[in-house]
């Protein structure tokens, strides 16, 4: 091996032991920032410091700021499984680690959206800046797109257009945000969450999807975790990472229960419509006379463009227990200094709401529904991992990893790694979500890939069980 080869296995070595010092350990809270020295510090010392030049920094205290050593982004950690991958290994990358259909040819956004796109930067009418809110034309259509599953309807008013559907997370959690506040989130769930949460000062808290009742949540949880400082409740529906559609009922509970407790519900509803089980996809925003609802959304996943990056803070809110005056002005405000969407985008958004053709949904949901089924036969003959249920929605699913079926895997970060290596197939591991020794598989691929990839991750099994099978 030469120098260089062997100084890009040693930096891949140290990303691993560091990525496994993030997410499985929880770092100390740092002391203060400048505790010790608001104990000692006078104005004449202050003076003497600048004179012999030994005053710090302004910005030398900024790791005393908001713990992120704990949390890991899904990209970040794609990109290390990445990293990871033999580059004598001629074997083709197959990656089922990220929720971008996009980069297979059996997804493909509409003619309708492609040809808006195109037709609005022809026009030259939308090279400028939008308003913050975003184009009043494109938060109208979102209005009327969202309304039509609802009891009641929405007005441009109640739609802020974002950047993607992370930046709706964002703008929640910022608006929400006080001293002392904390937020409720699924575990497993997304980890942008938390990252977000922490750069805001607001402490998380995790309730459990049950995974014995299709990943709903524990709403018995929810009480126990509440109290006079919690600002809201995350439900991501249909569900990243478990891949559960959850019914009406359950979602009437929950509102019932926000309601009953007092906090808004976010509803994250980026997978909103890829519903292809027994329950339908039902908007939370349904129960907004129950308790206020905040949607987020975006084109992403439904049109196939996540580079698009369009997205939607919505708020239903029809009794007007969250809409106050100070609610809105702080909006307005936070808008103004946030970057929205590409202009021309924004612009195609009515005509696409308004012509893409039942017939383009319907065949995303036919691949997808395929792909589920294709990734649960194929997960059933590989004996280490277990579906505790059948996905119904989204584009991914969870599965248990049993350590006792092999002999030289510590965990699951330990089974993606090797796995990415060997076989160069990318899976996220549990506990990226929250649930160690558990993996994500991302479904929305091209079938050939999919079960080309899942017949890998057996092989990978057979090669490390401690189980003797016969040819």
């Amino acid at each position: 091996m030469t120098f260089q080869g062997l100084e890009r296995v040693k930096r891949k070595e140290h990303r691993i032991r560091d990525l496994k010092t993030t997410v499985a350990l929880s770092s100390p809270e740092p002391d203060s920032p400048g505790q010790d020295k608001e104990a000692r510090s006078t104005k004449e010392e202050e003076e003497e410091e600048m004179e012999t030049g030994t005053k710090k920094w302004g910005f030398e205290d900024a790791e005393n700021g908001p713990d992120t050593t704990t949390t890991i982004t899904i990209k970040g950690l794609i990109s290390l499984l990445m990293a990871n991958i033999d580059e004598g290994n001629n074997k083709r990358l197959i990656s089922l680690g990220m929720g971008d259909p996009s980069v297979y040819t059996c997804f493909h956004t509409s003619h309708v959206a492609t040809e808006s796109v195109v037709d609005a930067v022809e026009s030259n009418k939308y090279n400028g800046y939008a308003p913050t809110s975003g184009l009043p034309q494109a938060r109208k259509a979102i209005a009327e797109y969202l309304s039509r599953d609802l009891p009641y309807k929405l007005s441009l008013d109640d739609v802020f257009i974002t950047s993607g559907c992370t930046q709706a997370i964002d703008v929640a959690l910022s608006i929400l945000a006080r001293p002392g506040a904390n937020i409720l989130i699924p575990n497993p769930g997304f980890p942008i969450y938390q990252l977000s949460a922490s750069f805001r000062g607001l402490e998380v808290r995790y309730y459990d999807l049950l995974p014995e009742k299709g990943w709903e949540a524990d709403l018995d949880a929810i009480k126990a975790l509440a109290d006079q400082n919690t600002v809201a409740l995350v439900i991501i529906n249909p569900n990243n990472p478990c891949g559960s559609v959850y019914s009406y009922q359950h979602l009437k509970k929950t509102a019932e229960t926000a309601r009953k407790l007092s906090i808004p519900v976010i509803a994250d509803e980026v997978y909103g419509h890829l519903a292809f089980g027994g329950n339908p996809f039902v908007p939370m925003g349904v129960f907004g006379s129950i308790v206020p609802v905040l949607t987020l959304g975006s084109l992403s996943k439904r049109w196939i463009v996540p580079g698009w990056r369009l997205g939607w803070f919505v708020i239903t809110d029809p009794s007007c227990l969250f809409i106050t005056p100070k609610i809105v002005e702080r909006l307005k405000k936070y808008f103004d200094i946030l970057g929205g969407p590409a202009t021309f985008i924004q612009a195609a958004v009515p005509r696409i709401m308004e012509q893409t053709d039942g017939t383009f949904f319907k065949k995303t949901i036919n691949i997808l529904k395929q792909a589920s089924d294709i990734c649960l036969e194929k997960i059933q003959e590989i004996p280490c991992i277990t579906c505790p249920h059948k996905p119904e929605g989204s584009m991914a699913v969870m599965v248990k990893l049993n350590l006792s079926l092999l002999e030289d895997i510590n965990d699951d970060i330990d089974f993606c790694f090797k796995l990415a290596k060997e076989e160069s197939v990318i899976i996220l591991p549990g506990v990226a979500v929250g649930l160690k020794n558990w993996l994500r598989i991302t479904f929305a691929a091209d079938p050939s890939f999919l079960e080309e990839g899942l017949e890998r991750i057996k092989s990978f099994y057979h090669r490390h069980s401690n189980i003797q099978h016969s040819n």
